[in-house]
């Protein structure tokens, strides 16, 4: 029999935020997310097993434990902490409408305070770190081709990862005379990518070892894994966890590699590339699918290297500057008239 904890959550995914708080698809994956994170902290961190997972292992104190953990384990952000807090918020908040023995929940989660998101620091790879990770699976093995295929296919149109997730055969018009990848974002908006001949042949070589005969129309998803028998989406967890790992094993060999890697970081990747490439940011946050272009000035702002390439730029022209002997230099009778004297 399903335990307390689990049937309440799957009331809270499957009914309570889809019909009564009439949330999107993306926004209910970001809140599943967050809960399979915290039953992940509550099996590997305080060794409980499924079956001893209910509400009554669960109190404050563990709370703040997994939040801990999100920022010194999977080295989560500030407001990467913040969401999950209010993700929990929501859920304990839920679990206490169905049954008020747990609103004692709630009213501990209200009671831990959200962190101070001091700015943005975007993350990002350097080409050096990009190429070292790209350079770890092996394309000659099935989940290596999927793992490579994903982070190119990522890379190149700075794909929000749940946008590749929910990916369909049917989003991609590789045979086309401009060949392109639809991408369905935030607020249920679709824009249309190009992509470049060799992420087109990264996707075909995958699409005839992974949907061989099926439709260029096939709804089937473009990522999946398959458990008993049966596809299912990929989730966010693999992706993560397989570049995470990629990651670890180009340390190595490249000194620029991060200590972690989220699928986020690639996307960034891919946008300071492009900014630094002269695309303006106007057209890049078109390109990343941003509401407006101000989401898209954190890429102008992180970009120290152009601030100091800007900054050597002046220095130079000032030491220039400098170096030009002064007019009156080694005339006597100049100074003197400069100093007034004569």
């Amino acid at each position: 029999m399903m335990s307390d904890f689990f049937e309440t959550v799957r009331k809270f995914l499957t009914e309570y935020l889809p019909k009564q708080r009439c949330l999107s698809e993306n926004t209910i994956t970001s809140y599943r997310q967050a809960i399979n994170l915290f039953v992940k902290f509550l099996r590997e961190v305080k060794g409980y097993s499924v079956i001893k997972i209910s509400f009554s292992v669960i109190d404050r104190k563990v709370i703040l434990e997994f939040l801990d953990w999100l920022e010194a384990e999977r080295k989560c952000s500030a407001s990467t902490r913040n969401q999950r807090l209010m993700v929990l918020r929501s859920f304990f908040d839920y679990a206490g409408i169905v049954d008020c023995t747990h609103i004692s929940l709630y009213t501990d989660s209200l009671k831990i305070p959200t962190k101070n998101e001091h700015g943005k620091i975007v993350e990002f790879l350097s080409e050096n770190a990009l190429t070292a990770l790209l350079q770890q699976p092996d394309p000659g093995k099935k989940t290596g081709l999927r793992d490579l295929t994903f982070m190119v296919l990522m890379y190149d149109t700075a794909a929000r990862c749940f946008e590749l997730l929910g990916m369909r055969i049917k989003d991609l018009r590789l045979n086309a005379e401009h060949p392109i990848a639809y991408l369905h974002g935030k607020g249920g908006k679709t824009r249309t990518v190009p992509l470049l001949p060799k992420t087109v042949q990264h996707c075909k070589r995958y699409l005839s070892r992974f949907h061989a005969g099926e439709h260029s129309n096939s709804e089937e998803y473009v990522f999946y894994t398959v458990s008993h028998g049966m596809r299912h989406k990929m989730s966010h967890d693999t992706a993560a966890d397989f570049m995470d790992k990629y990651c670890s094993l180009a340390a190595p060999q490249c000194s620029e590699m991060p200590g972690h890697l989220h699928p986020h970081m690639i996307r960034h990747t891919r946008a300071m590339h492009l900014y630094r490439a002269g695309m303006p940011l106007e057209l890049l946050a078109q390109f990343m699918g941003h509401s407006n272009s101000e989401s898209t000035r954190v890429y102008a702002y992180a970009d120290t290297e152009m601030k100091r390439a800007a900054l050597e730029k002046i220095e130079s022209k000032s030491t220039v500057q400098k170096s030009v002997p002064a007019i009156w230099e080694d005339d006597e009778d100049m100074i003197l008239r400069l100093s007034g004297l004569i």
